[in-house]
Order: C-alpha cells, then sequence, then structure tokens
C-alpha cells in the first residue's frame, strides 16, 4: 500500500494517465485517486467508462487553466501525463497548444504540487535528446534493422543504448524543448520548495487502449493497420522501415512507478532513461514481419525516402541507472505487449476501427 490519500493524475483519461489511475486505486483501494483529462485526443473519452467502474474519479478540466488544478485541494501527490506527445507538432501549424500545454501547463501543475506540498512524479520523454547527434551515432544495417556499431566514442551511448548522460546540446523539436524546459522547472521546484519530484525519460510505451498515430503510439497503429487492411507508409532513412525504437509495456511502467513511490525520498530530484531496453527494440519492418505472420494479412506498404526533420533512425533507452537505484527491469517480452495489443484490437474491432482510421 503506498504512503498516500490523494492522488491526482493529468493526462488521467490517456493512455499512460489512465492505466497508471485505474492500476493504483485496484492496489490501493484506501486512496482517492482523481483523473484530470480536457479529452482533446479522440479516443480518450472511451477511457470514462474504465475510469468509473475502477471507482477513479473523472475530473474534466485543462492544465493550462490554473483555476481547475487549483480546484482540487489537499492532495499529496502529483503524476503529471499530460502531454501535446507528437514529436511533429508545430512544423506545419501553430506551436500555441504545444507550448501552453506542454510548458505553462507544467508550471501550472507544479505552483499545485507547491501549495499541496505533494510529491510529484514527472513522465517525460526521450526526445529531449537532440537530433542532429542521434542521427550521426554510427550505424549499420543488420537483417531488417539499424544496429549500433561496436565502437562508439560518443558519451551516454553503449550497447545498452542511450543513457542520461548523452548530450543536450543541440535542436530536439519543439516538443523535445518543452519537455526538457520543464525538467528544468521541475529540478528548480524541487530545491527551492524541497519537493519530492521524480523525472522519467521514457521511450516508447505502448498497450492495450492506446490510440496509436503516425506521429505517436506506432505499435498499435501499425498493428490496427494489419488487422483492418489499411495501408502503411515506411518514412525516411531509405524508406525501408529500418528505425529501431525500444518498446515499454504500459505495466511495467506502472510498476516501476510503485517502486519509486514508496521510497520517493531516495530519488527526489532524480532523471531517469526508462524503457523496453535492447532486447524489447524493433523497427518497423521487423514489426511488419510479426504482424503478417499474426494476422495473415499482407497489406500494401509505401516507401518513402524522406526524413522527416524531427525524425531519428534508432533509439534504445539505457536502463542501468534505474535498474541499479530500484531493482527495477522490465517484465514482459516484445512479444508479450504485442500480443496484448493484438488481441485487445480484436476484442474491440466495432468500437476502434473509426478512432484507427
Amino acid at each position: 500500500m503506498l504512503p498516500y490519500k490523494k492522488i491526482v493524475i493529468t493526462g488521467g483519461a490517456g493512455f499512460v494517465g489512465s492505466h497508471l489511475a485505474i492500476s493504483l486505486k485496484r492496489d490501493n483501494p484506501h486512496i482517492k485517486v482523481i483523473s484530470l483529462d480536457n479529452l482533446y485526443r479522440r479516443g480518450s473519452e472511451l477511457s470514462l467508462r474504465r475510469l468509473r467502474d475502477a471507482e477513479v474519479e473523472f475530473v474534466h478540466g485543462d492544465i493550462r487553466c490554473k483555476e481547475d488544478i487549483a480546484a482540487i485541494f489537499n492532495f499529496d501527490l502529483l503524476i503529471e501525463c499530460s502531454a501535446e506527445p507528437s514529436v511533429q507538432a508545430g512544423y506545419q501549424n501553430d506551436p500555441s497548444y504545444l507550448v501552453q500545454t506542454n510548458l505553462f501547463g507544467t508550471m501550472n501543475c507544479l505552483e499545485a504540487a507547491r501549495r499541496a506540498k505533494a510529491d510529484v512524479i514527472f513522465l517525460s520523454t526521450s526526445r529531449v535528446y537532440p537530433i542532429e547527434p542521434l542521427r550521426n551515432l554510427p550505424l549499420k544495417e543488420e537483417g531488417k534493422r539499424f544496429v549500433l556499431d561496436a565502437i562508439q566514442n560518443s558519451i551516454g551511448v553503449s550497447l545498452h543504448g542511450i543513457s542520461t548522460q548523452f548530450p543536450l546540446e543541440g535542436i530536439r523539436s519543439l516538443y523535445g524543448a518543452t519537455k526538457l524546459a520543464s525538467e528544468l522547472l521541475l529540478q528548480e521546484y524541487a530545491h527551492m520548495y524541497d519537493l519530492n519530484i521524480v523525472i522519467n525519460r521514457s521511450g516508447v510505451i505502448a498497450g492495450p487502449w492506446q490510440m496509436g498515430k503516425v506521429d505517436q503510439g506506432f505499435v498499435s497503429l501499425w498493428i490496427s493497420r494489419y488487422i483492418f487492411n489499411q495501408e502503411l507508409k515506411y518514412t525516411g532513412f531509405g524508406g525501408n522501415g529500418y528505425q529501431v525504437r525500444d518498446v515499454l509495456h504500459i505495466e511495467d511502467l506502472y510498476e516501476l512507478l510503485v517502486l519509486q513511490l514508496n521510497n520517493i525520498s531516495k530519488h527526489k530530484g532524480k532523471i531517469y532513461n526508462i524503457g523496453g531496453g535492447m532486447k524489447n527494440s524493433i523497427s518497423l519492418a521487423e514489426l511488419s514481419s510479426w504482424c503478417i505472420q499474426r494476422t495473415g494479412n499482407n497489406i500494401p506498404i509505401i516507401n518513402d525516402p524522406t526524413t522527416h526533420p524531427a525524425d531519428i533512425p534508432f533509439y534504445v533507452s539505457d536502463n542501468e541507472v534505474v535498474t541499479k537505484n530500484t531493482g527495477w527491469a522490465p517484465k514482459r517480452s516484445l512479444d508479450h505487449t504485442l500480443e496484448d495489443i493484438f488481441h485487445w484490437i480484436l476484442a474491440n474491432q466495432i468500437m476502434l476501427k473509426p478512432i484507427f482510421s
């Protein structure tokens, strides 16, 4: 049982936030759990019944509006999951929503936590690391993927992946910039107001109830397209689908947070890279092969060699520090995660097809 009385989860109807809220209430029925969300992302409304059935209180609010958060009194833990999560946001349109949510919204959350003297868990992103140095990593093609060369000269890179020692100088997208700026604010608040704040930089998180899109949540999107026989595209880096990401099951994330929350003072001010790690990494081409085998459908895939300015060819999280400090490591295999998503989509095809389409 966690040592809290009232937990607020922002972005609490989204994929990550709703899962954390439901799991926390399931394992800690004595705690009041509140999910705050503006329901901006399509599909988040489907979480409302799940939250209600789990006895999680839903508050329709927006972190851009400080009054919405201030209206929730006397909480002792804030889990900040809200974000405009697309790395492509702002490239061809007005970035106001992105900046107001990911930066000003974080400020509003921090002020509410300061007044309440609450602990804070902040879900950041691997996209705080700059694009050009990641593109310049020595890579080679092996099978249907890119792999790291055995010899790496950059700080923070090893055959285990990318660590928090990776240099932060460079351009990273407005999405990455707003999350990094939020991290800086969080560290200052932790020091100035003596708050227990932990920052987790996650790679790709996946699992059932993720309404995936091209620019965020690619695993569920990919599997859905094969189930529904819809077209896909390999974009960038030659158009072969060799880009690699590591994948972390949402329940593994939850189990890490429980470990951190049971001894949060030990992790005060810490920044951790968290992800599925090298053994749970996959390329788009490899994911296509899995989908063909699992569904029996071989859908058309367009090959577009044009690389988006924000895209990178390879990212895998090095979990060494968080494992050393918590004992945590992902328990669920990549195949376990893919199977969970596959069966969830199959069981909810009528509901999900309009959203994934």
